[in-house]
């Protein structure tokens, strides 16, 4: 059972990218796709209905009615074939992993299964395994729903799009990768799940490969999360030097005999513990966009909205979260890089809220939002409180994946238009998205009673119970991002779906879209309710220690839960009262005086110009890395390569020798009386050296 959870996206994966092969061969029958005298022209594209730019044709033979007759039948037998079976695949995963819930979470049946050795050289043994235990569980749950729902979602939402076998293909897989990384039973297998989620995501954002803003998010994306690897695979490294082994059970075994040992570097004593940690946690911050790498998460917005959705909803962003969660044996043993994980969070969690309070774009707001709320979750992390943040993340996925599917039909009701200030009176034309958005930013912003309200609020409660300069930091940070949280959600709704509408014609024409969309919303909606009371034993409290067991590090020496109960009723009402005063806020801004807004961004152009530019953070990575790179790039290429090599080489040493045979070959007239010439004065010169050889 526990592998068919695991393989069944695979083979929907396979299956899918088989029939876009097969698709993609016959779609044109008879046209040469490379053009013998056009080696620059650009591929040919069909027409796309999802804000593409219009495609460029590289023949000017080609008959463009056919062309056209074949775009349009194309999405038929082989596409609704690639996303039925997907779908159904991916919703028989998701039962799996709700018995796998029940057997493993409820009734405490751990399992580890076996499938083959993967590696073994020397000291280094690594078996391919799935590990089964109630984190494992709590994470395949929330996998398989997310990914199920945004399968459906995705049915209506790339309805007219002719590549659709190749975006199932594409999100099957990423939920195969994901999976990997949730059931890893060691480092290694950890890391290559790690890594699949990251090329998933590349291909994902980067499915509309004609837009150039598609693949430059993509790119960014991509080599934002390569330089977090970078530390994550030096933290297995080290874990591996200093223990002898990647397999969780071993190392969590030999982690309290690594307190208070040392290695040497740079002529300085580092604590092993907090250098493995630390090395760890970097690889979290570029997968889950933590602050300083964050800034591929809102350009990543580029790719289909489901990609939003099941990416920076419920999967992919919190691999890091769920990693930190994994190893929070280690992470228990350090107190430094508790504190840094702590400060890292809590400073996400602000910057971003401040970003997020003057995006103009639907899904950028909300793209902000999910890298706030994550600073909530790795905050929880550095606490101590594993169950807690591993609780947000539980109802965040809900509530998140909702906002994102929402805002994509709101994006096809506008006909594509994604800035909400041309926006307007919404709620008249789609009242089902519009109540479902509701939903989903009530819980966002901690309404009482509804899912994010238990989840979040017990972080910043949490936070409250340790001491230190971090834990202060910490709570201040997040109180203060609660309020911001509650604005910028609330200025979403009000300006989409409140006043007057800016673009008549397209509001007019506004509508709700199909039954294989609104279902999700509907179920989504539900989700951003009960996922929140009926599971706060098993998250918080003393049912968290039994539920998670041995899967998180809430032993003895571990007392937050239990100094929660005795917080002072200030702490607990302080993130309700920020979330009321930024509602309030918002709905004097956009409902009552919706003339502050500009006239504040007039007065204090600066700060608004600032956090347009989210703290100007391209711009600065850009100076000081992306030019400097592009700089020694050129210099290599032109001085290095250009210059040196084929300077010296091709066209120098290479030339010269070259040009000599040239000249030499000319010597070999072919008539009689030249090569007779040339031994007569061969004659003569061996003469002439003998005569004066002989003189001397």
């Amino acid at each position: 059972m526990y592998e068919a959870i695991v393989i069944l996206p695979l083979i929907g994966a396979f299956i899918a990218g088989a029939i876009s092969l097969v698709g993609a061969r016959n779609r044109y029958p008879g046209v040469n796709p490379s053009p013998p005298h056009d080696d620059h022209a650009a591929p040919l594209v069909p027409e796309h209905t999802h804000g593409a730019p219009q495609p460029q044709t590289t023949h000017a033979e080609i008959d463009h009615s056919s062309l056209e007759k074949d775009v349009i039948s194309e999405p038929t037998a082989g596409s609704q074939a690639a996303e039925l079976i997907t779908t159904t695949l991916l919703g028989i995963s998701w039962v799996l992993s709700c018995i796998a819930f029940v057997n493993v979470g409820l009734q405490g049946h751990d399992v580890r299964v076996t499938i083959f050795n993967f590696i073994t050289s020397a000291d280094l043994k690594v078996d391919w395994a799935l590990r089964v235990d109630p984190l494992t569980a709590v994470m395949l749950v929330v996998v398989t729903t997310i990914s199920s729902l945004v399968h459906l979602y995705s049915i209506g939402y790339m309805a007219d799009d002719p590549y659709k076998p190749r975006f199932f293909s594409y999100l099957s897989f990423f939920t195969f990768a994901m999976l990997m990384l949730v059931t890893a039973d060691n480092l290694l297998q950890l890391f290559f799940g790690w890594e699949g989620v990251g090329l998933a995501s590349y291909l994902l954002i980067g499915f509309w490969f004609h837009k150039p803003e598609a693949n430059a998010a993509a790119i960014k994306a991509f080599i934002v999360n390569r330089v977090g690897d970078f530390g994550f695979a030096l933290g297995i490294f080290t874990v591996f030097l200093l223990t002898g082994s990647l397999a969780f059970d071993t190392v969590f075994a030999q982690a309290p005999s690594l307190v208070g040992k040392t290695f040497h570097y740079l002529s300085f004593n580092v604590d092993a513990l907090t250098v493995i940690c630390l090395l760890l946690f970097m690889g979290a911050m570029g997968k889950s966009a933590q602050f300083l790498l964050h800034t591929w998460l809102p350009d990543a917005m580029e790719g289909p909205t489901p990609v939003s959705a099941l990416i920076h909803a419920a999967t992919m962003v919190t691999a890091g979260v769920f990693m930190v969660a994994r190893l929070s044996p280690l992470f228990e043993l350090s107190p430094d890089a508790k504190a840094c994980v702590v400060v890292v969070g809590a400073t996400t969690a602000m910057f971003a809220a401040t970003v997020g309070l003057v995006q103009n774009d639907i899904k950028r707001i909300i793209a902000y939002s999910t890298c706030s709320q994550l600073g909530y979750m790795f905050v929880a992390m550095g606490s101590g409180a594993y169950s807690i943040g591993m609780f947000h993340l539980f109802t965040h996925a809900f509530f998140k994946a909702l906002l994102f599917l929402g805002s994509g039909s709101v994006i096809l009701a506008m006909h594509h238009e994604q800035d909400i200030r041309k926006m307007g009176g919404l709620w008249r034309k789609i009242p089902f998205t519009y109540a479902t958005m509701v939903v989903g930013t009530l819980a966002l912003t901690g309404f009482p009673f509804t899912a994010g309200f238990f989840s979040k609020d017990a972080i910043i409660e949490a936070d409250d119970t340790i001491a230190g300069m971090a834990a202060s930091y910490g709570f201040i940070m997040t109180v203060a991002a609660a309020a911001l949280t509650a604005f910028y959600s609330w200025r979403l709704i009000f300006k989409t779906f409140h006043g007057e509408p800016h673009d008549h014609h397209h509001y007019e024409a506004a509508h709700e879209t199909t039954l294989t969309m609104l279902v999700p919303l509907g179920v989504l909606a539900v989700g951003s309710f009960a996922a929140g009371w009926p599971f706060l034993h098993l998250f918080e409290g003393h049912g968290a220690e039994q539920f998670f067991r041995n899967s998180l590090a809430l032993g003895a020496t571990n007392h937050v839960l239990e100094n929660m109960e005795h917080l002072p009723l200030a702490t607990s009402l302080a993130p309700t009262v920020m979330m009321i005063g930024g509602f309030l806020v918002a709905w004097q801004f956009y409902i009552r005086r919706p003339d502050i807004p500009a006239a504040l961004a007039r007065d204090q152009a600066v700060l608004y110009r600032f956090l347009l530019n989210a703290w100007y953070f391209d711009k600065i990575y850009d100076a000081s890395f992306v030019r400097p790179a592009m700089w020694l790039g050129r210099l290599l290429w032109k001085g290095g390569d250009g210059f040196v090599i084929d300077g010296f080489g091709p066209d120098g040493v290479s030339a010269r020798v070259l040009d000599v045979t040239r000249s030499v070959v000319r010597l070999q007239t072919g008539y009689l009386y030249h090569y007779a010439f040339a031994m007569l004065i061969g004659v003569a010169a061996f003469v002439t050296w003998f005569m004066f050889a002989g003189v001397h």
